[in-house]
């Protein structure tokens, strides 16, 4: 599907774009807008209980956009511009507050619900893939790199639909192979998987994937292996029914969350402060592929 549409960006002076469907014109979210914030803030909890004594509370709204601020440049927290975002302290406490509550991977799976109504989830088709990033300051879930001289480094594995649309997403080490974590992969979809839409689901990933003991496990979940082998022989590639390629949409989703700068390195300690940028900048992507 090819089709044309009209997409202005942020802003109402600047031009208009031509756009193609599956061709996502990656336009820069710097802030909340109007309709965004208005489905996220619900999902936010109360700053100060009425009547709490001491300072007032930072506007929300404000945090959030000091928060993604941090998510595109990648730039520390003692960085933020205290005029703009208030006391770069206080938005790291709102930050692992509401990592701690739960709200990055509401945020992720409210904005795959909306992307569901708008464009609807092409569950029949799947892609698994993983991407290896440097982790400076060590930390949980970090480990040496084999593809980086053993250096420290995290991996961030990613479940899309058709589209690329991000499903689900898991942590691991550097070192961690592939095969140890799809089935943790399939585990965190943020949204549950129909069963019945299609007579079969079927799951693309590359050679990290291919290990017999995985494809009977994928297998068992109800999904059509289709993962390269490493070694193929004559055989195995005249008994397998050929597919056009299909992996290479969860490729262009790394390549977009990759806009977010602090993901390209790893500079949180903390496992599931990292998680969190992740579930955002996946939230965010879907965000732009409901208007795409």
């Amino acid at each position: 599907m090819n089709k044309t549409i009209l997409l202005g960006q942020n802003g109402g002076n600047e031009p208009t774009l031509l756009l193609k469907e599956y061709r996502m014109s990656y336009n820069t979210l710097w802030r909340m807008t109007d309709d965004l914030w208005v489905r996220i803030e619900p999902l936010l909890p109360t700053a100060k209980q009425p009547g709490t004594v001491g300072q007032p509370a930072l506007s929300q709204r404000r945090v959030l956009n000091g928060i993604l601020h941090v998510l595109r440049t990648g730039c520390q927290w003692k960085s933020l511009p205290k005029e703009m975002f208030g006391a770069s302290s206080s938005l790291h406490a709102y930050f692992q507050a509401w990592q701690k509550a739960g709200v990055w991977q509401r945020i992720f799976q409210l904005l795959l619900r909306h992307y569901a109504k708008v464009k609807g989830i092409q569950w029949r088709w799947q892609a698994i893939d993983s991407k290896s990033v440097a982790a400076p300051l060590g930390g949980e879930k970090t480990g040496k790199n084999p593809t980086d001289r053993g250096k420290l480094g995290s991996k961030w594995h990613l479940l899309t639909d058709a589209r690329g649309a991000p499903l689900a997403a898991v942590v691991s080490a550097a070192n961690v192979n592939e095969v140890t974590c799809t089935l943790d992969v399939l585990d965190a979809l943020v949204v549950a998987r129909p069963e019945r839409i299609y007579r079969v689901h079927h799951l693309c990933g590359d050679k990290g994937y291919d290990s017999e003991a995985l494809r009977q496990a994928v297998t068992e979940r109800h999904y059509r292996v289709h993962f390269a082998r490493r070694w193929p022989t004559a055989s195995k590639v005249a008994a397998t029914r050929r597919h056009p390629a299909r992996r290479w949409v969860v490729e262009r989703t790394f390549a977009w969350q990759n806009k977010f700068r602090s993901l390209r390195t790893r500079w949180a300690k903390k496992a599931d402060n990292w998680l969190a940028l992740i579930h955002f900048a996946s939230a965010l992507v879907l965000w732009k592929m409901s208007a795409a």
